[in-house]
């Protein structure tokens, strides 16, 4: 008599405490999310200020690339199950060598066009950066519904959209990052915290994307939802970008860093970065007025020059080992060991030296990068020369460790002496025909490696990597030693 389970009021009550409980169950979850995502926001914040770097803005602009670097891993994984994906190792061969000849394109657009236009932004590089943002939110929108409809003619202009807009954002964020720089800080440090932030925000966004993708369906379906998440991702970089000071701007200039650590009398006590106060000019880029003439390539020092045929050397060293040993390990056989567990090794070996190299260099602290650079490169040809000798599985994910590691050591130590050395006139030309010429080096070391993967002999492979750093390096060695002889030649006639 007293049960009232069945009747009408009874299953009303029930559903009204049901849904309370569910509503309170909702609250109690979006606050415990909150509190993670205000936990984690706390915990980046205090990383990327440590040793000074909140105190110049340096901070805001590394919490800035880590979103950016989220979005661009989410692009990454829906263009790769859109585009790239086969099942035979002919098809991924052939398609490999496609992805790696489509690389190039927007560099045609960046060296010539891109970077003498930043270079002339003397307000607002700080909404350079969030345009870059922007314009990537909505061209991801786009590129979900071409995925959705399988439109290609508006997917591949679109994502190439998307891959211009990042490499300008990472030529502004280079051009401007001395002006951010705390007292103890180095360039090389600084550029190796952006690589590493880099690397592992990118993988983490990786793994989430693909575990959307596979959620929500694979290929298709799966990376439309993935680019219209790329979109919020992108938009909220926008609110992130708006904390970054207006000291990137030239109207603050790169002096105005030491002073506000309070070395504003040895601005060059360091040894990094140049504050010009002086007008500058760069051969080949202004003309006799000094107007400075349209899409010039700056004339680049003897020493950058240098830095950037030794990374040049590195990147084609990388390149071809990456493609390369992935399809030596599709037909090698090592034993019981099967072609997946040594592929995952590969995998884990590149990703192991990204954050190895990235953590050398910020550990080094090192002032001179040129001395870096050679160190890596004849450290690089030895240990090839070593594993070639050797050849195996073991050999094979040493020698992967190794030009992990020698790439992303080479590359800060390049980006630090551009920053040192380019006056900020033509600092933005020269990030973007640096960052041209050494994807360039990358896509030839693929293709090289792609194409030598047909012999299916790794000692072969390995050999002639180690000629070709052999080669670079003595010609690097020699190139520098003609030049310290000319060099002391007028002294000494002087004299």
């Amino acid at each position: 008599m007293g049960d009232t389970g069945g009747t009408p009021s009874g299953r009303g009550s029930r559903f009204v405490s049901a849904s309370q409980n569910a509503a309170k169950a909702g609250a109690t979850a979006a606050k415990a999310g909150a509190a993670a995502v205000n936990t984690t926001g706390r915990v980046v914040h205090r990383l990327t200020s440590a040793s000074g770097a909140g105190r110049t803005g340096l901070s805001s602009l590394l919490e800035l690339s880590i979103v950016g670097s989220i979005g661009d891993a989410f692009v990454l994984i829906a263009l790769a199950g859109t585009l790239f994906f086969g099942s035979t190792a002919e098809q991924v061969r052939g398609r490999a060598a496609l992805a790696l000849i489509i690389t190039i394109a927007p560099y045609a657009i960046l060296a010539p066009l891109i970077g003498p236009l930043l270079d002339r932004v003397r307000q607002g590089n700080k909404y350079v950066l969030i345009g870059t943002f922007l314009a990537r939110g909505l061209l991801c929108w786009g590129m979900a519904g071409a995925v959705q409809h399988n439109d290609v003619v508006t997917l591949l202009p679109a994502a190439l959209g998307v891959l211009v807009l990042q490499k300008a954002y990472s030529v502004t964020r280079s051009a401007v990052t001395p002006r951010l720089l705390p007292r103890e800080i180095t360039l090389v440090s600084a550029n190796s915290r952006f690589n590493l932030a880099s690397l592992l925000t990118t993988s983490a966004g990786a793994a989430v994307a693909l575990g959307i993708d596979h959620i929500l369906g694979d290929h298709r379906g799966g990376a439309a939802w993935v680019l219209r998440l790329a979109t919020i991702i992108y938009l909220t970089a926008i609110i992130v970008g708006l904390r970054v000071p207006d000291r990137v701007d030239d109207s603050a200039p790169e002096q105005a860093v030491a002073e506000a650590n309070g070395a504003a009398s040895k601005p060059k006590a360091r040894g990094q970065g140049t504050s010009h106060t002086r007008p500058y000019t760069v051969p080949g880029t202004t003309s006799a007025r000094g107007r400075r003439r349209p899409f010039a390539i700056p004339k680049l020092s003897a020493g950058v020059t240098e830095a950037m045929r030794a990374n040049a050397a590195i990147r084609i060293f990388y390149g071809f080992m990456i493609s390369f040993l992935a399809f030596i390990l599709r037909t090698e056989k090592f034993g019981h060991i099967s072609d997946k567990i040594a592929l995952g090794g590969l995998a884990v070996a590149v990703a192991a030296g990204g954050v190895i190299g990235t953590g050398i260099g910020s550990a080094l602290r090192a002032r001179a990068p040129k001395v870096l650079i050679f160190v890596v490169l004849t450290l690089s040809m030895l240990v090839t020369v070593a594993c070639a000798l050797a050849f195996g599985l073991a050999a094979v994910l040493i020698v992967a460790l190794v030009a992990a590691i020698a790439q992303t050591l080479v590359k800060a130590s390049l980006d630090s002496i551009l920053q040192r050395d380019i006056p900020v006139e033509t600092r933005s030309s020269a990030f973007a025909f640096s960052e041209a010429v050494h994807q360039l080096a990358l896509v030839i070391g693929g293709l090289i490696g792609i194409a030598l993967s047909l012999t299916n002999s790794g000692l072969t492979g390995l050999t002639i990597a180690a000629i070709g750093l052999a080669r670079a390096l003595c010609g690097l060695v020699l190139t520098r030693r003609r030049r310290i002889l000319r060099s002391s030649q007028p002294a000494r006639s002087s004299s």
